[in-house]
């Protein structure tokens, strides 16, 4: 398949054979436009990677022809970057009505369930309240999904800069949501109890019953805080390689920027859902006053949080280039790097976390001296032999000037390593 036919499936709105849409300006013409474009740039690798549609008048020079093929993919790369970046907004404006599905439903499994407990002992004025605050809530996320429905609705505010859920901003939201239930549920009955009421109902306010209660969801908010800060100073020095996704996950909270699963965020997740779970039980015990958080449960809470810190703090790192070896060829002899010839960089870091989709690959470049070059796409069969975190290969450009030159790797994060030297022979 050539890239003018990959193109006419994943670059237009135009329906295929089975009658799909693929505008690109509704939902489901955004996904099956990208599942498209995805089916032809793997099925254009996979023919590179296999020797098919290489120009005969190439095949005499295999730099020649690596070079066209790297430049085909990264313009078919670019047209399935186009196509993700279409699905990732149309998600955000659909996922909008999905959350608030999420929401209305919790209320009407909370209706349902004090039904069904109010058998046999009556309705409440607990329940009136819980319902009440419920509503209310439901509401206010409402109003702030619908003002927010182009970011992602409700999810907005969990939606960090680099459009991935935030691990930190999920669980403060997760403490301030038990928080401003339990206090309208108490709100509701000092409205509709008399004067002796609502002395037990303050008295359930007081610090000593709800200091642990508040105590976590300070660290949740402090820990959200602090994440951002961090990350953000980490970024500018160059210490983390940050790369955009093309739409927010629900395995962003347990994993980290490539997919992989992290400990640091899967154990705060837990320990906090837990947590939480123990609170709203405590709620659903003694409406009437905010859940009394054991003092125990609260360390616990600032150990997982010392323990999610501390793995963002040294996770990632800067690029680096370990050695720059001239890349022989099996029969080659030994011979110093001239122009014209592949080197080897072996260092690590040279792929950022999330940036392994074929258009960011191909906007890893290096800097020979003056000259920059861009790292050719090397395709085999499932994937890329170059670029790769430990190894690039590149040509020595005819312009590169012979004599003690540094080699720079420039990611795709933005992030350039430092400089290495090498001798360039004429």
């Amino acid at each position: 398949m050539s890239v003018e036919a990959a193109g006419r499936v994943a670059g237009t709105g135009e329906p295929e054979g089975d009658g799909g849409c693929l505008c690109g300006r509704c939902p489901h013409g955004a996904r099956a436009g990208h599942r498209q474009a995805v089916a032809a740039f793997v099925a254009l690798r996979e023919d590179f990677a296999a020797g098919r549609g290489v120009p005969a008048g190439l095949a005499h020079s295999a730099g020649a022809a690596r070079q066209w093929v790297s430049d085909e993919l990264t313009l078919s790369a670019r047209l399935l970057a186009e196509r993700a970046t279409a699905e990732g907004v149309a998600w955000l404006a659909a996922v909008q009505r999905r959350t608030l599905l999420v929401v209305w439903a919790a209320v009407a499994a909370l209706l349902l369930g004090q039904a069904l407990t109010a058998v046999g002992t009556g309705w409440t004025p607990g329940r009136t309240a819980g319902l009440v605050a419920a509503l209310a809530l439901a509401l206010a996320l409402t109003v702030a999904a619908w003002r927010h429905r182009a970011q992602g609705g409700a999810l907005a505010p969990l939606i960090g800069a680099d459009r991935r859920l935030s691990t930190s901003r999920a669980v403060a939201a997760g403490w301030l949501t038990v928080v401003l239930y339990g206090v309208l549920m108490t709100a509701v009955q000092l409205a509709a109890t008399g004067p002796r009421g609502r002395r037990h109902l303050l008295d359930g306010l007081e610090l000593p019953r709800s200091g642990g209660l508040l105590a976590a969801l300070f660290l949740g908010c402090a820990v959200a805080v602090l994440a951002h800060a961090l990350v953000a100073v980490r970024v500018r020095a160059g210490r983390l390689q940050k790369v955009p996704a093309e739409r927010p996950r629900a395995a962003d909270l347990l994993a980290d920027d490539a997919g992989r699963g992290s400990f640091p965020d899967a154990q705060y997740v837990l320990v906090n859902g837990v947590a939480i779970g123990c609170a709203l039980v405590c709620l659903a015990r003694r409406p009437g006053q905010l859940p009394d958080l054991p003092w125990g449960l609260v360390g616990l809470i600032l150990l997982s949080a010392v323990t999610y810190l501390a793995g963002n703090a040294v996770s990632g790192g800067r690029p680096v280039i370990l050695s720059v070896v001239r890349s022989r060829e099996l029969g080659d002899l030994a011979a110093p790097i001239r122009t014209g010839d592949d080197i080897e960089i072996r260092g690590t870091g040279f792929v950022p976390p999330g940036a392994g989709t074929p258009d960011r690959l191909a906007r890893t470049v290096v800097r020979i001296g003056a000259v920059y070059v861009p790292v050719p796409l090397v395709p085999v069969a499932g994937g890329f032999a170059n670029p790769t975190d430990g190894v690039l290969t590149v040509p020595v450009p005819v312009d590169v000037e012979p004599g003690r030159v540094e080699v720079r790797v420039v990611t795709a994060a933005g992030v350039e390593t430092a400089g290495y030297p090498i001798d360039v022979q004429e």
